[in-house]
């Protein structure tokens, strides 16, 4: 054990001294720094007249004002809100502290496993057993009418909550190589004995139908690879308002609109892309300066290396170069995200630590005990922690880490008083 640690502790520090972005980087340009900054408040009046972006362009006679308003807008059944639907914006999950971060708002999930022991996704019959939606883990909490209202089945014994996910910077988590995060998960594996082993997993990009799979990045279960898709995969889930690329919704029961349901504007952009170009637009979140530099943090972000916390919890990444071609060929990397150093605190890989949710999306089989590592880039603005938002303390959260992550738990037991008040602090920069 004391040789792993010492092995991870040297790894760990050498990538935070010598080479901030080593995983990432390519060619001899060398790569700069993310802009940082919690810059999209948000406002009754005027919503995004006083953010900033990170120097993204924008489509011809879209600005991302524009694309924040979309973001922020609420959707009623007019424009096709529901029949089922957790939110009626955006913005109602992604808020805190500012538009496009995560908040306190969870959503049900829930499944069955087939003899095999396989997950299945359940079946939820409504309307008093006349109309059913199928195939489908989430549990919407609200509809448009009582008759459309779902409620979980007894013989779904499989259930979850998860909490909302952060988006600010997410256009850089976009850029990111798969290369990179292939040799991420290839490095663990290789460091830890195979102890900690980081599972990169392809899936479609729904913007490029027929088209190679790429590495999925965003959702609890790295569901989704592109941010086009993600939009529009939380279009109809969490609003049920469809899209050109999800275009059907999941019941016809009191729906009064006709799929799809997302229109084109007057300048040829729909909902989704004004989403898309909003997370793309977005600085990614700071960190607490004064409190970073503090000794009390200095020293803790030490312990977070020497126990081996960074290996899952990486704290810098290097972003594909610009003119990149991803996502299926449908989008290139624009300078404003290319050859950037991101400070994510996480690695964009699937990990049994003991808290996995039994859910499977887009994956295979094994992942379903497996959760997307935590990016811990705003963990200061969170006060529910892990998938689930059980955990309310920073160390709550630590314990609950098991599977993978069992041997750095013991480690983290075994500090002093002193050395988990450092960690915490320098958990508490974040």
């Amino acid at each position: 054990m004391k040789r792993w640690n010492l092995l991870a502790a040297t790894l760990c520090l050498t990538l935070l001294v010598i080479a901030p972005g080593a995983f990432g980087v390519f060619g001899s340009q060398p790569a700069s720094e993310a802009p940082t900054g919690f810059l999209t408040p948000t406002l009754s009046d005027d919503p995004g007249s006083q953010s900033v972006s990170n120097g993204l362009l924008e489509p011809l006679d879209d600005t991302f004002a524009t694309d924040q308003a979309a973001f922020e807008e609420e959707e009623g059944v007019d424009k096709g809100l529901g029949p089922v639907y957790n939110a009626r914006s955006c913005v109602d999950c992604h808020q805190n502290p500012v538009t496009g971060g995560s908040s306190q708002v969870s959503e049900l999930r829930a499944g069955h496993l087939d003899h095999s022991g396989h997950f299945v996704n359940p079946t939820i019959f409504i309307n008093n057993g006349q109309s059913n939606i199928p195939d489908r883990s989430l549990i919407n909490d609200r509809a448009v009418c009582p008759e459309a209202q779902e409620r979980l089945p007894h013989t779904e014994f499989i259930r979850t909550f998860r909490m909302s996910l952060n988006t600010l910077g997410d256009g850089f988590v976009e850029a990111i190589d798969d290369n990179t995060l292939q040799a991420i998960a290839r490095e663990q594996r290789m460091t830890s004995g195979g102890k900690i082993a980081g599972e990169f997993i392809q899936v479609p990009v729904l913007e490029a139908s027929g088209q190679p799979l790429r590495g999925g990045r965003f959702g609890w279960k790295n569901q989704h690879a592109s941010l086009l898709s993600f939009s529009a995969d939380a279009y109809v889930n969490e609003m049920g308002i469809t899209s050109r690329l999800a275009p059907t919704d999941t019941t016809t029961l009191c729906k009064t609109t006709q799929d799809p349901e997302d229109k084109t504007d007057d300048i040829g952009m729909q909902d989704i892309d004004h989403f898309a170009t909003f997370m793309r637009g977005t600085t990614a979140p700071p960190v607490n300066t004064e409190l970073l530099a503090s000794p009390a943090a200095q020293a803790g972000q030490q312990i977070f290396s020497q126990i081996g916390c960074a290996l899952c919890h990486r704290a810098s990444i290097t972003t594909a170069p610009p003119g990149t071609a991803i996502n299926g060929g449908m989008f290139s990397v624009p300078d404003a995200l290319g050859n950037k150093v991101i400070h994510p605190y996480g690695d964009f890989l699937l990990h049994d630590v003991g808290t996995g949710d039994g859910i499977v999306q887009n994956g295979p089989p094994d992942t379903a005990n497996k959760l997307r590592t935590a990016p811990l880039w705003g963990l200061r603005t969170r006060d529910r922690l892990m998938h689930d938002g059980f955990s309310t303390s920073r160390n709550e959260a630590i314990l609950r880490h098991r599977g993978e992550a069992s041997s750095v738990t013991r480690s983290y037991l075994r500090l002093t008083e002193k050395q988990k008040h450092q960690l915490l602090t320098f958990l508490n920069s974040l």
